[in-house]
């Protein structure tokens, strides 16, 4: 009896620890908001004429969101936030006028974030000009690139801006 009740204990200790452990586990997505939040900062590079520019970074709303504003280029502000632990959303208010939603997919060893397309507000029509992809690959921790995809009536353009914390 006494040995049955111990191994009752003992299975009971190890499915406790085992709940504790699958409940501190993060998924793809939040590992992917934590290492966006390690890059508050001044980030400068070239854009694609050759000119100087600068992306920051800054964690905001208790931790909620991150800031990224891209300055020299268009001026513009994305705002990358998670929609519970699965999901990571970039909303981009671009030059455009508009705010493209993009999901992010994480790559298995987790350097690399690519945000798709999912919808966007005051995008006039399905085709009309707007962002449509951001891959952000962190290479180390003070440089990264940012591939934009811009989209306008089904013709792709690219830019790419590699960029190195200064901050």
């Amino acid at each position: 009896m006494t040995t049955t009740k111990a191994t009752r204990t003992l299975l009971t200790l190890i499915t406790i620890a085992g709940l504790a452990m699958a409940a501190h586990a993060q998924t793809d997505a939040q590992k992917a908001f934590a290492a966006i939040k390690s890059m508050p900062g001044t980030w400068e590079g070239k854009g694609p004429d050759g000119h100087p520019l600068q992306v920051t970074f800054k964690v905001v709303s208790g931790g909620s969101a991150v800031m990224s504003e891209i300055l020299g280029h268009e001026d513009m502000v994305s705002m990358i936030h998670l929609d519970g632990p699965n999901r990571l959303l970039l909303t981009h208010y671009c030059g455009a006028g508009n705010q493209p939603r993009m999901q992010a997919t994480v790559s298995p060893d987790g350097k690399t974030v690519t945000f798709n397309f999912v919808d966007a507000t005051n995008l006039a029509s399905p085709d009309a000009a707007h962002m449509h992809r951001m891959v952000l690959t962190l290479l180390d921790d003070n440089h990264h690139t940012e591939e934009w995809t811009f989209v306008d009536h089904g013709k792709e353009m690219k830019e790419t801006f590699d960029l190195h914390r200064t901050m």
